[in-house]
């Protein structure tokens, strides 16, 4: 099992070599996407034989590959990477070079010589920063909405209730567009349009969790010793329903990913020369750049599947380890 293993490791850290030195096209693409398949499998089955048992890996490469991008997401300023913002610098520059064949530009340029490495790990920046920062807003917001929903039900309910049910009711991307076109476009304005759709499904969550955890042994103590309400919702409420928002948030930054990269592709998004994942899939609609140079599409389109990829595995993890009932679903 072990050389069988190492046999598929190499042969697949072979392959991506040779796509980066002898092959260019979409024989270059098949040859990395086969690769990466056989050295995964092969660095499987090298686990499999160490410990005895297998081992999901899965979690662990959407771990590494969200952690890896967070870090340089956070240190894009200070890292050594070629121009990917300014256009005018890169005049100089070749355009839609190919990737995985030149050393200052191991993803390519596009068409205004921007280093599509550069590009892709600031639009993450931008990504995540509007995705965390409007998660951190649902789930503070729609959090303490809930549990008081949860906690007092009766007209209190019912009203949040109406509300959260109004807002559910509009159409995600038509209430993100009209969002848009009234909000002036940046980061903060996208966090808090973003953060208004995470609301109403956080309230949900923290409602349904507070009407169980009020019941039960604790919160009665709490009740029979005195304590306030406001003491019994932060001090023993709160704590418990944050677990279950926390893995429904590691979802739900996923969806928002994808929703922010929809409006910067409709143009509503973060504008040009700012590089969002967004706008730089829309760069492929000119002309023909599609066709000729799908390097364009494929780059950024190969950084937003993988993050959101990721996410939705994690969060699935975390749902079925914090939330079983939700995992249910």
């Amino acid at each position: 099992m072990a050389a069988i293993g190492g046999g598929l490791a190499v042969v697949g850290v072979v392959l991506v070599g040779l796509a980066s030195t002898a092959l260019s096209g979409p024989a270059a693409a098949l040859a990395v996407l086969v690769g990466v398949v056989l050295a995964f499998t092969g660095v499987g089955r090298l686990v499999w034989a160490a410990r005895r048992k297998r081992v999901d890996l899965l979690p662990w490469v959407c771990l590494v590959w969200l952690a890896g991008l967070g870090v340089a997401a956070v240190l894009a300023p200070w890292l050594p990477l070629p121009e990917g913002r300014n256009a005018t610098v890169a005049l100089t520059e070749p355009i839609f070079l190919e990737p995985l064949k030149y050393g200052d530009h191991p993803l390519g340029t596009n068409g205004a010589g921007l280093d599509m490495l550069s590009r892709a790990v600031f639009g993450a920046r931008t990504s995540m920063a509007i995705s965390m920062t409007a998660i951190v807003i649902g789930v503070t917001v729609g959090g303490l909405i809930g549990v008081v929903a949860g906690f007092y039900r009766k007209r209190v309910d019912l009203t949040i209730g109406i509300f959260t049910n109004a807002v559910l009711a509009v159409p995600p991307l038509i209430l993100l567009i009209a969002l848009a076109a009234i909000l002036e476009p940046g980061i903060r304005n996208m966090a808090l349009a973003l953060a208004l759709l995470t609301i109403p499904s956080m309230v949900r969550v923290a409602r349904a969790n507070t009407i169980s955890f009020a019941q039960r042994e604790f919160v009665l103590a709490a009740r029979g010793m005195g304590a306030t309400k406001a003491r019994i919702m932060l001090r023993e409420l709160v704590p418990n329903v944050a677990l279950p928002l926390f893995s429904m948030a590691v979802v739900s930054i996923s969806a928002l990913i994808v929703a922010e990269a929809s409006l910067s592709f409709l143009g509503l998004g973060i504008p040009q020369p700012e590089p969002t994942w967004g706008n730089m899939i829309s760069e492929a609609q000119a002309g023909n750049t599609m066709e000729d140079h799908p390097a364009i599409l494929v780059v950024p389109g190969f950084f937003l599947f993988m993050t959101v990829f990721s996410f939705n595995l994690l969060g699935e993890k975390a749902q079925r380890r914090w939330d079983p009932r939700s995992s249910k679903l």
